[in-house]
């Protein structure tokens, strides 16, 4: 499939692919932009690609075209997923409207691949109208995720305890959106408690910017219930955003952002391919790993060496 290997095109990292992957993000450019991109976190047992393989369906049955970006851990040996959601959303991948690429996280933090961006405008451009972009769910820096989707969902579970223990107050404060999953069986009592919980901690944060207050849903996976409403929460907030132009100003600042972490990424990068800071790192790390060198000073010193004149 030509979108599948774009998507491999702009995940390489040989110098001759990074140069033409650049070129084609820049020459689709005019065709994206039209779809809505939705951010899906929670804890690894939440549910996650289960959740997306039911909402997925929804979505396809409603007409729409579902591109889902499954971002699994990585295998610190080979640096590829572990998990392999594609396998894990077997209905769905059957689905010629439904377009399932996992990536693995690699050592990027929020549980993000480093591409994700570049593979959401691909998507558009192809004309994929709805794009799940499915985290880690390891609880760092989801941020990263916020930064360059519109919706952000955060499942959470229920009868775990005290239902806000080990959810970062950060974490909640950034969700556009709460649904407690696994919501079937024994678990709907504690998951209509729950959501009295979560709704109740919403309120003492503040508004967000864009002037929504974040809804609590309930939903099974397994039997369905719920997940239309999950859909009209979204359509809600994208219709607010829109009519309000937020949904166009974050866009903006989040292109900003990515232009950031573009130059931090390219400068790293090019910094450590230089052969004289390789061969001074070699020579002088020995002095900081043995405490004769603090780190910072070597730092320093890399930094002059690569920026003298």
């Amino acid at each position: 499939m030509v979108l599948s290997r774009a998507i491999t095109l702009v995940e390489s990292s040989l110098e001759q692919d990074e140069k033409l992957a650049s070129q084609l993000v820049q020459d689709i450019l005019p065709a994206t932009g039209k779809s809505i991109r939705i951010g899906i976190t929670g804890v690894p047992g939440v549910g996650k690609s289960t959740f997306i393989e039911s909402f997925g369906n929804l979505l396809l049955e409603k007409g729409k075209k579902l591109a889902v970006l499954a971002i699994d851990p990585s295998s610190q040996k080979s640096k590829g997923s572990i998990l392999g959601d594609k396998t894990r959303m077997e209905k769905l991948s059957l689905n010629k409207n439904a377009f399932i690429r996992p990536s693995p996280a690699g050592d990027t933090l929020g549980g993000v691949a480093a591409k994700t961006r570049e593979a959401m405008l691909l998507c558009e451009a192809a004309g994929y109208d709805v794009i799940l972009v499915e985290t880690v769910g390891v609880g760092q820096s989801e941020t990263s995720v916020k930064n360059m989707v519109d919706f952000f969902l955060l499942l959470v579970l229920a009868g775990a305890g005290d239902e806000l223990q080990g959810i970062k107050k950060g974490i909640m404060e950034m969700a556009d959106g709460i649904v407690i999953n696994k919501a079937d069986g024994d678990n709907l009592v504690l998951a209509k408690k729950a959501k009295s919980t979560y709704q109740n901690a919403l309120h003492l944060f503040p508004l967000s910017e864009s002037g929504w207050t974040p809804p609590v849903s309930i939903a099974s996976s397994i039997t369905n219930f719920g997940l239309d409403k999950i859909w009209d929460m979204i359509s809600s907030y994208e219709a607010i955003t829109l009519e309000s132009g937020f949904k166009e100003k974050n866009r903006s600042e989040q292109r900003m952002k990515w232009l950031e972490e573009s130059l931090q990424f390219l400068l790293i990068h090019r910094f450590l391919e230089n052969s004289q800071i390789q061969t001074k790192l070699a020579s002088e790390k020995v002095k900081v790993q043995s405490g004769e060198v603090s780190p910072l000073s070597l730092a320093r010193e890399l930094m002059d060496l690569f920026f003298k004149d």
